[in-house]
């Protein structure tokens, strides 16, 4: 998979490539990333990559033409900046998506994450001061993101944060691929993804029979796992020691029982959910033991 990443401070990307998970990626060949900087697509002595927004206001916006340039450049359109017309895509066809960080976008849930682990190619455009052209958004971009509820100076931190989330889903990024089937928001607002890239499985092989016997039972055991978070958060870990400064861990944890060490699992995950995201409650597909722990957790709340 490749990433690419257009930014007016390239050098900023430096740490994060060079560090776990995407240094790994990137050394073993599952993720290729390149940085990109904006201004060498500008064609003035002063390497112009902004300008004031129409109508009045403070800041600046970056301009439409250098972006415009470089998306076209890096997947081969060969227009100039200015000249003729790039038809925009919609997300979810093809093999790249185009995604601008703003402020104003869509907030990025684990999902998208999924979403985009199954494309072969990812541009990252990163906003700066006031934001960019909204001709960028309207007829460049195929899908505008947000991380939160807040405004960072620049699309750096969400591009890196993005770059990260979606590494970790690729194939053999992690040392164990079980692990992004029971991790917090694992199948968050949305379906499972046709590739099933969060776990590093092709389903359209699953039902054509492409698989052995063996592969095909671990596939459909972790896309059940996937499919029974609905979208809430994880449930509390404990490892080594068993005791720490007088803290114990859970007797269940302990006992081998694992239908017991089950259901206290999702009764933890709902009881953190609902302290710390109670959010995603409503938007969560809950069967009717999962409403009666709830019930439980609110009425011992309230007493």
């Amino acid at each position: 998979m490749r990433f690419d990443i257009i930014t007016i401070f390239p050098e900023f990307f430096a740490g994060p490539l060079d560090h776990g998970i995407l240094r790994r990626a990137r050394e073993t060949g599952i993720a290729q990333v390149r940085v990109h900087d904006l201004r060498n697509w500008t064609h003035d002595k002063h390497r112009t990559v902004d300008d004031r927004p129409f109508g009045g206001g403070e800041g600046m916006v970056l301009k439409p033409e250098p972006i415009f340039a470089a998306v076209e450049d890096l997947l081969g359109q060969g227009q100039e900046s200015g000249k003729g017309k790039t038809e925009k895509r919609e997300e979810g066809t093809g093999g790249t998506s185009i995604v601008l960080l703003s402020a104003a976008g869509n907030l990025f849930r684990q999902f998208d994450a999924r979403r985009l682990a199954a494309k072969e190619r990812v541009v990252l455009i990163c906003g700066r001061y006031e934001g960019v052209d909204e001709r960028v958004a309207a007829h460049l971009a195929t899908v505008e993101f947000s991380i939160g509820d807040f405004v960072l100076s620049g699309g750096e931190l969400p591009a890196a944060m993005i770059l990260d989330a979606v590494t970790r889903l690729l194939p053999g990024a992690l040392g164990n691929e079980d692990s992004t089937a029971n991790e917090s928001f694992s199948a968050a607002d949305g379906p499972v993804s046709p590739a099933c890239s969060a776990v590093g499985f092709d389903l359209r092989a699953l039902f054509e029979g492409g698989w052995n016997e063996k592969s095909r039972s671990k596939a459909v055991a972790m896309v059940q796992a996937i499919r029974e978070k609905r979208g809430i958060l994880d449930c509390p870990h404990y490892t080594r020691p068993p005791e720490f400064r007088g803290w114990g861990v859970p007797e269940v944890l302990l006992s081998g029982n694992h239908e017991q060490i089950r259901q206290w699992r999702r009764k933890m995950a709902l009881t953190k959910t609902l302290q710390n995201r109670p959010d995603l409650i409503p938007a969560a597909a809950l069967d009717d033991a999962d409403h009666a722990i709830l019930a439980e957790i609110t009425s011992r709340n309230s007493q």
